[in-house]
């Protein structure tokens, strides 16, 4: 049975591609690793990586030992947790991969009910991009995911989904703001400095695609993947950014910003999602974070009149 520390050397390894950046990394001598790797090698009678003149590059014996060497961590994890539940420690791990207009959003709140309801359970919220998301939560890196324009996968099971609308955002005292309109329309906005999102993030895709539909010429001052960006200069003077309503819920409501929904036909409409691994069963703990996330997203959507938030699969 391979020892427990060097599973976590080969795991760091495959993740570097590069022996002295994973020993950097674990604080250990990159010989002392690499030693090891040569000695497994020759115990298992394969090559685990092929080298290569700047990396390392897993060989199929090395793919097919790294799946195994990561589900004996994830099992071990598990394992641990149990044991520290038993002594009376900490209860639990919740892991959630999620965007990073969402993680600065919904995860406060998230983490303010844990502190009220589950104050030794530990929280672990990472802030990738869509693919890196999906990708944790099929490898059951993370316990839950929860992002935009998530594509149906048979490796996962959606537990909550809901509308999310699109809108202008500006400043309380910009022009459109004055006129007080229920909605606005994309050739409303034409003729303001835009700050726009770009194609990196999902909102970016759908507005540019929105903006070719209707043939309006964009006169962008910004573009950007920065959430924070977007919202800070939607307070300049007549500047108009474009974003989902639930990125900017907390300005909104301290009134440094205003959102205004967009109402083209041309722009498709954002659908949030929580997510989770199919094959993966969720621990009680983790079962009752996910419920919590879909009660907010229920009240989210409630709120909004977008719809009723829909879950495939309970937790």
């Amino acid at each position: 049975m391979l020892h427990g520390r060097m599973l976590t050397y080969l795991d760091e390894v495959a993740r570097a591609g590069s022996i002295r950046r994973a020993a950097d990394k674990l604080g250990i001598a990159a010989s002392s690793i690499n030693r090891q790797i040569i000695a497994l090698e020759e115990e298992l009678a394969v090559q685990i990586f092929e080298r290569l003149p700047r990396r390392l590059r897993l060989t199929a014996a090395g793919e097919l030992l790294i799946a195994h060497v990561r589900q004996t961590l994830r099992e071990h994890a598990v394992l641990r947790a149990r044991f520290i539940e038993l002594e009376g420690r900490r209860r639990g791990l919740v892991r959630i991969a999620t965007m990073g207009g969402l993680a600065n959003t919904l995860m406060p709140p998230l983490v303010a009910w844990m502190r009220d309801h589950y104050p030794y359970v530990k929280l672990a919220v990472r802030a990738l991009s869509l693919d890196a998301m999906v990708a944790a939560v099929i490898a059951g890196e993370a316990d839950l995911g929860l992002g935009y324009q998530i594509p149906s996968d048979p490796k996962l099971r959606v537990l909550a989904r809901i509308p999310v609308r699109i809108g202008a955002v500006t400043a309380p005292g910009h022009t459109l703001t004055r006129r007080g309109a229920a909605n606005l329309s994309l050739a409303d906005c034409a003729g303001f400095p835009m700050v726009i999102p770009d194609r990196s993030i999902t909102v970016g895709v759908l507005l540019a695609d929105a903006f070719e539909r209707a043939s309006i010429g964009v006169d962008t001052v910004v573009e950007t993947n920065s959430i924070e960006l977007l919202k800070r200069a939607a307070t300049l003077g007549e500047t108009v950014a474009f974003l989902s309503e639930i990125e900017t819920a907390v300005e909104a409501q301290r009134g440094e910003l205003v959102f205004t929904p967009l109402r083209d036909p041309g722009l498709q409409q954002q659908e949030l999602r929580l997510i989770a691994r199919r094959t993966l069963a969720l621990d009680a703990i983790q079962s009752k974070v996910a419920e919590e996330l879909r009660q907010t997203l229920l009240r989210m959507s409630e709120d909004a009149g977008t719809g009723v938030a829909v879950g495939e699969s309970r937790p």
